[in-house]
């Protein structure tokens, strides 16, 4: 144990486990912290690692869900701050109010614009409708789809009794998750997607579609710009991905590769995700 460090504080969270647990990435958590937000427990003074409580998961669920509805940082603070019922219905009431006086201003803008395409002709009230056009996922449900499909996978790989149909729901959710995330993500996101499918086949002992989706992620993961350990962790994918497969000498090579990447990456927290996973393969 290092010095001055408690049984605890080994009992804590790192970023990265915190990030897959809670759906939340390690840039947010980070601008999180920031704003006083989400506070690590702790950090350690010398290589300046976020550690969190697994209890301030889902106060991070939470904070997800209500940014993807739209609730300002100020009052989710607010909310977590308070354990009276009241005072939390009236912040989600007043958000909703709010919301809904936007949605009112849009349909009327809808409305107006009708009459300016077709001068003369009534137009009706926009309302909802069953059509083919209008059953599409719009693209912030949808990333909510593939953000909390991508949280189940971490949690059905972290369960150590796992039956069958688990494994199943495993690669079902893996898959869903993707597919969403190429509907509203980009380069980066889908690197990250095919690099959860990899794991989630090289946890499975399924070499072939493991290779094949690391491959992809790695594809993706060359697209990306200034993000030096998406590039480390698609070469830590294949490392994992053949040495499943039973390709050693490739999965050494793979795993060189990816601790020579790594090397170039500066922040702390982007680091130790990766090195976590390399310290992890089955080599």
């Amino acid at each position: 144990m290092a010095a001055g460090r408690t049984v605890e504080q080994d009992d804590l969270l790192s970023i990265g486990e915190f990030a897959r647990l809670s759906g939340l990435s390690i840039g947010a958590l980070r601008h999180y912290d920031g704003v006083g937000l989400l506070v690590p427990a702790w950090v350690d003074p010398a290589t300046s690692y976020r550690r969190y409580r697994r209890s301030q998961v889902d106060d991070a669920r939470t904070v997800g869900l209500l940014r993807d509805l739209e609730m300002p940082l100020e009052e989710i603070r607010e909310l977590l701050g308070t354990d009276d019922v009241r005072a939390r219905r009236d912040l989600l009431s007043r958000h909703r109010d709010r919301v809904t006086a936007r949605a009112t201003r849009l349909h009327r803008v809808i409305h107006q614009l009708g009459h300016l395409m077709d001068p003369g002709v009534t137009h009706e009230e926009p309302h909802v409708t069953t059509t083919a056009a209008t059953t599409e996922l719009d693209p912030q449900s949808q990333r909510a789809l593939a953000a909390g499909l991508f949280n189940r996978v971490w949690e059905l790989l972290e369960m150590t009794d796992r039956t069958p149909a688990d494994d199943q729901q495993l690669v079902n959710a893996a898959h869903a998750s993707r597919y969403h995330w190429a509907g509203v993500g980009g380069a980066k996101e889908k690197a990250i997607g095919d690099w959860q499918i990899s794991r989630v086949y090289a946890v499975l002992g399924r070499g072939e579609p493991a290779v094949h989706h690391a491959r992809l992620a790695l594809g993706y993961a060359t697209q990306v710009e200034g993000e030096t350990w998406l590039l480390a962790s698609a070469y830590e994918g294949l490392a994992r991905a053949y040495a499943v497969s039973g390709d050693t000498h490739a999965a050494t090579e793979w795993k060189a590769k990816a601790e020579a990447r790594l090397a170039e990456v500066e922040d702390a927290d982007d680091r130790e995700v990766v090195q976590s996973d390399l310290d992890a393969l089955p080599l």
